[in-house]
């Protein structure tokens, strides 16, 4: 039997088959082509406390359903983008590349995960919002962005 891939190693694997662009080639996506779909994959707690501005919503774990009709899942606007240019947002761009591959294997030509994730973006300095729609604190959102791994979420030693 194969030894199991870590999180790591899947990452690594999905990214020679993907597009990344990083925060500022977002920007400049967003600007010059008013098509472009910028989806966070993120869990809702994430999304709601900062997020880009027009951005969809979709959470990971519904993606693959959000993306196809018929399901309580779909997301009309998803569905009918295969075409467009589609970024993908998470906190890292680790979650958006295996995100992106999928995106692909379901027939999206033009699909991108976002580099650095928001936690880039927001290290550039670009406007990020809350749930309210008010716009968040870059010093607020480096925090918040970066939560601390707790000690039972480390490797065991020995």
């Amino acid at each position: 039997m194969n030894k199991p891939k870590t999180f790591a190693a899947l990452v690594a694997d999905a990214l020679p088959h993907i597009q990344e662009l990083m925060p500022w080639d977002v920007e400049a996506l967003q600007a010059s082509n008013p098509d472009v779909l910028i989806v966070d994959i993120r869990e809702a707690d994430e999304y709601d406390a900062a997020h880009l501005k027009d951005s969809l919503h979709v959470p990971r774990g519904i993606l693959e359903t959000s993306c196809d009709w018929g399901y309580s899942d779909t997301i009309p606007e998803l569905v009918m983008a295969r075409d467009k240019p589609v970024v993908l947002v998470c906190r890292s761009g680790n979650r958006t590349a295996l995100a992106a591959l999928t995106l692909q294997l379901l027939g999206y030509q033009q699909v991108y995960s976002m580099k650095t994730g928001i936690r880039g973006w927001n290290d550039y300095e670009l406007p990020l919002f809350n749930k309210a729609g008010e716009p968040v604190d870059v010093d607020w959102a480096e925090t918040e962005l970066d939560p601390p791994t707790r000690p039972e979420q480390m490797q065991p030693k020995g």
